[in-house]
């Protein structure tokens, strides 16, 4: 399904600034430059992400190595079953000198925040990233306390079958812009890895390549990116066919419509391009859908790789538009 929006990206050179970002997170992250692309695509659009997959395979890694590249300052919750709401919003104090209340703040107040192995904490404490998610704001004893921008949180879950997790909420996972499957490295990827352990910078040497005000402007950028009304159509199409479909029991919802919207601007705007082409949506689309998808019951199995086949399917049935700028 993707492999002819692939084909197509690769005729329209990366945007110049937004590349250093990709070639600077290359030096600690060896040949995982595609997921690269979709990281600095989330921080353009204003998402999270979901990076789903195995322990030990560099989710950690690379959202660190981009907080680094772009001068963001970055936090990292370390999820267990007995974290608590507070342990990452924060707590109000009382101050016995000077008879007054004062917020803590939580780790959430960063500009990337790391929840690291999101699924093993409790339902309960999942549920206070809802509204920060949402929102890009916390309200503790009822004052509401904003995030400075740029707000992005960067979630690693392990595989739901693996001791000691809980699911994530549908109304969680419809948070999050794009759930990705780093992998495990080539053959190749791994000789490479090991042939540079131990001449390889630090993660914590990583110079960065952006400032935070260059990055704002950018993000401001990506709002200005045209989209044709045959480009917004076709993502509605694809929105309601996944209602429609008999096998699916929850389709994507509007927010998820407007974050695939989103993400084809930012996508467009890594390509160094002014305006969003079908094969834009076509390449973030299995990214943005397929983990917002509840299967139907009647469908004889519930995985990630059915939900890809199902969408996949859909995705062929809708005829794609013409790619007119104009």
């Amino acid at each position: 399904m993707i492999s002819r929006s692939e084909a197509s990206s690769e005729l329209d050179p990366l945007h110049p600034e937004l590349k250093r970002i990709i070639d600077n997170l290359s030096i600690t992250i060896i040949g995982k430059r595609r997921i690269m692309e979709y990281m600095v695509t989330a921080v353009l659009a204003g998402g999270h992400v979901l990076l789903d997959d195995v322990p030990g395979v560099g989710k950690t890694t690379i959202a660190k190595a981009l907080a680094n590249s772009m001068s963001l300052r970055y936090r990292r919750i370390q999820c267990t079953p007995d974290l608590l709401p507070s342990d990452i919003t924060g707590v109000t104090i009382f101050h016995p000198g000077t008879q007054q209340f004062e917020f803590q703040a939580g780790p959430i107040f960063a500009h990337l925040v790391l929840a690291d192995e999101i699924n093993r904490t409790s339902p309960r404490t999942q549920s206070a990233l809802l509204e920060v998610m949402e929102e890009s704001q916390v309200t503790v004893d009822g004052v509401t306390h904003p995030m400075e921008p740029p707000f992005l949180v960067v979630a690693t879950r392990n595989p739901i079958d693996f001791e000691g997790t809980f699911p994530l909420p549908e109304s969680q996972l419809d948070r999050f812009l794009f759930r990705l499957n780093i992998g495990y490295p080539t053959l190749d990827e791994e000789s490479a890895i090991l042939a540079q352990s131990d001449t390889r910078p630090p993660l914590e040497a990583l110079l960065p390549v952006m400032d935070r005000n260059r990055l704002l402007e950018l993000m401001g950028e990506v709002r200005k990116i045209h989209v044709t009304d045959s480009v917004r159509r076709y993502i509605a199409e694809l929105a309601v066919a996944t209602r429609q479909s008999p096998r699916i029991y929850l389709g994507l919802s509007p927010r998820g419509t407007l974050a695939m919207y989103r993400a084809s601007q930012a996508w467009a705007l890594l390509h160094s391009r002014n305006y969003v082409i079908p094969d834009d949506v076509i390449a973030l689309a299995p990214q943005v859908v397929e983990h917002r998808l509840i299967l139907s019951r009647t469908t004889t199995a519930s995985s990630p790789d059915l939900a890809h086949e199902i969408f996949t399917e859909i995705v062929r049935g809708i005829p794609v538009p013409a790619a007119d700028p104009s």
